[in-house]
């Protein structure tokens, strides 16, 4: 009879969907407790509390590395559940098209990305080598630029607007929320960062004036735009002659559940339409190169960039300035 309440027991703990995805996940790869919380979108008391109970069934392994803890699939020969890994494998791929599987895959490999960008391996094995970090680069290109004012639209928390703010002369970051402005805030008071302005503002009515910036940044922005088309006219706005509007997006994708679970307006954009938005909002050279792409990822990074004419062209104002009712109708039309 206690086999029988132990057999109970565990198919019970196997009942729960959270914890069979975090045994799908676990199936990948090794991963510590944050990530975890990251990949299933799950609050940290949660994935802890899964977590004991799946160490303490023998289905989930603990190790330490690097003073983290990591957390891994058991080995099946010494858990005793041999049989069982066949039939969590096949249950793992007949959910392959979940759409909550599919958001866990998307968000595991952001986690794997920036796992590489910042300690690559070399060589057999997993030999890890500190120091070679994405992040570090990005850095030493900042000392080969001028000083430039520079535009963060739709800056999020601002991870991005501080890292910018260590080569422009100044940086103002933009965003439609009060209460992610006032995180970005704190993470600027904490890194006493001192050349950055915080105004809330919407991609389509941008609080600055006309040509006062050299760059706008529009990183991970412009999908979430209700009309792309006149968030970039307003990015021709605010730049200077000569300026330049730089884009990090998604290249066009398939993964509907970003609209819900993201709020994102459009599902990425083809290069043929970043062309003709930068086009239509009076940029010329446009550039469109690939920025990030990685096997099993649904998300492909884009950048495009546009250069704003130095010489004002008399018959196309509405490129330069914010478009009145009219032109606002046109470019809600093509968007």
């Amino acid at each position: 009879m206690d086999i029988m309440k132990h057999a109970s027991a565990f198919f019970r703990l196997l009942g729960d969907p959270t914890r069979l995805r975090l045994l799908r996940v676990l199936a990948r790869d090794r991963f510590n407790v944050s990530e975890l919380t990251g990949i299933l979108d799950l609050a940290q008391s949660g994935v802890s509390r899964h977590l004991g109970l799946l160490k303490e069934a023998g289905l989930v392994a603990e190790e330490r590395a690097g003073g983290h803890a990591y957390y891994r699939l058991a080995t099946p020969d010494a858990n005793g559940h041999g049989a069982v890994r066949p039939l969590l494998e096949a249950e793992f791929g007949a959910a392959a098209n979940d759409g909550a599987v599919r958001a866990d895959e998307a968000r595991l490999q952001e986690v794997l990305r920036v796992r590489k960008e910042n300690f690559e391996s070399h060589g057999e094995g997993r030999q890890l080598v500190p120091g070679r970090s994405w992040a570090a680069w990005s850095r030493a290109l900042g000392h080969l630029l001028p000083a430039l004012d520079v535009a963060d639209v739709g800056c999020g928390e601002g991870y991005l607007t501080l890292e910018t703010a260590r080569w422009a002369k100044g940086v103002v970051g933009i965003d439609r929320s009060s209460g992610v402005l006032a995180r970005a805030r704190a993470l600027a008071a904490r890194r006493r960062v001192s050349n950055v302005r915080w105004k809330k503002g919407d991609l389509a009515h941008l609080p600055l004036p006309d040509a006062g910036v050299d760059v706008v940044l529009l990183s991970q922005a412009l999908h979430h735009a209700a009309h792309p088309a006149l968030a970039l006219g307003e990015a021709a706005r605010v730049l200077r002659p000569g300026g330049r509007v730089l884009i990090l997006d998604l290249r066009r994708h398939a993964e509907g559940w970003v609209r819900d679970r993201l709020g994102d307006r459009r599902l990425g954009f083809s290069e043929q339409e970043l062309v003709d938005l930068l086009g239509e909002a009076g940029f010329e050279r446009p550039r469109i190169t690939t920025g990030a792409r990685h096997a099993g990822d649904p998300f492909v990074v884009v950048i495009a960039s546009g250069v704003k004419s130095q010489v004002p062209n008399p018959g196309s104002q509405a490129k330069s300035q914010r478009p009145g009712p009219k032109g606002q109708a046109r470019l809600r039309r093509r968007a």
